[in-house]
């Protein structure tokens, strides 16, 4: 019966601390690339009616973009000429991205959502 308590005692624990566990990265994933991404997409889906592969084509685009900018610009010195010329070049290359996926229709509705 001892043994049966400490097992149930034991599971009990377990249970409770993973509810904990999944909790927090629920929270953290929020910032990711991806979930930005993703996130991205979706209104400009809704914005430009795009298709399902300017969509996929278009999310590849962003996380790849947001990803760099994470790694290579955020939190550096804005100053900082190499930082200058990566923010630069990935931004260039998330343009030219976005420009050959979507129509010229939809890039100029793209180009006036980024203005405001």
């Amino acid at each position: 019966m001892k043994n049966l308590l400490t097992v149930f005692a034991f599971i009990t624990a377990l249970f409770f601390g993973m509810s904990d566990m999944s909790s927090q990265n629920l929270t953290q994933d929020q910032n990711r690339p991806e979930v930005v991404a993703k996130q991205k997409v979706a209104d400009m889906s809704q914005a430009l009616d795009l298709t399902g592969d300017q969509q996929r084509t278009l999310f590849r685009h962003y996380a790849s973009h947001l990803s760099n900018m994470k790694k290579h610009v955020d939190g550096k010195n804005a100053n900082d000429p190499t930082v200058i010329a990566n923010k630069k070049k990935y931004d260039a290359v998330f343009m030219a991205g976005v420009k050959k996926t979507i129509s010229v229709e939809q890039f100029k509705k793209w180009t006036a959502m980024q203005d405001k």
